[in-house]
């Protein structure tokens, strides 16, 4: 926060002496700020006033969100080409255990996401040896939707990753979560 009012200050063509004056405050309470010493109370509200800001937004917020939670419940979601419904229950344990809000709802949108998959493969693969019955057809048709179930969930799963990586935030989602 310190280097965030000295940006401040400087960017008003302000010396320390200048702040302390207009904000009614000693220089020596400047240079403690801006050394690293948090302001409270009137402290706070003199420097946001006479900087022209709101006293909360003196307080930078965290740029670099860790999000290395996010994709490894992404890639959990692998868990579901080897368990059943385990595209689900993975992420959503590590979902659940994890503290960070950010994390959390990309946790989320990853759930979502498996679910709406995991319960689609469902309904193909029930619907498939009845389809296949009444045309007549040889081939073991479950295994349409088998193979593109795998296709489907690796390309999320990466395309997912990619994004995480490179925009932190989740390229295949749906537009309102039901978590």
């Amino acid at each position: 926060m310190q280097t965030k009012i000295k940006t401040l200050r400087e960017a008003k063509n302000l010396t320390q002496t200048e702040l302390a004056e207009k904000s009614g405050l000693s220089l020596r309470t400047i240079q403690r700020i801006e050394s690293g010493n948090i302001p409270k109370g009137f402290t706070l509200k003199a420097i946001a006033k006479t900087l022209e800001i709101e006293p909360e937004n003196l307080f930078s917020k965290e740029e670099n969100i860790s999000i290395d939670r996010a994709k490894l419940i992404n890639l959990s979601a692998l868990a579901g080409l080897i368990i059943p419904f385990g595209g689900i229950i993975l992420p959503a344990i590590l979902t659940y255990r994890t503290q960070d809000s950010v994390n959390r709802e990309l946790g989320k949108s990853v759930i979502c996401v498996q679910i709406i998959l995991a319960f689609v493969i469902s309904v193909l693969l029930i619907v498939s040896p009845f389809i296949q019955r009444w045309f007549s057809i040889k081939f073991p048709l479950f295994l349409v939707p088998l193979i593109a179930f795998i296709v489907i969930k690796l390309w999320i799963i990466i395309k997912n990753g990619i994004s995480l990586n490179q925009t932190n935030q989740l390229s295949i989602k749906l537009k309102n979560n039901f978590l």
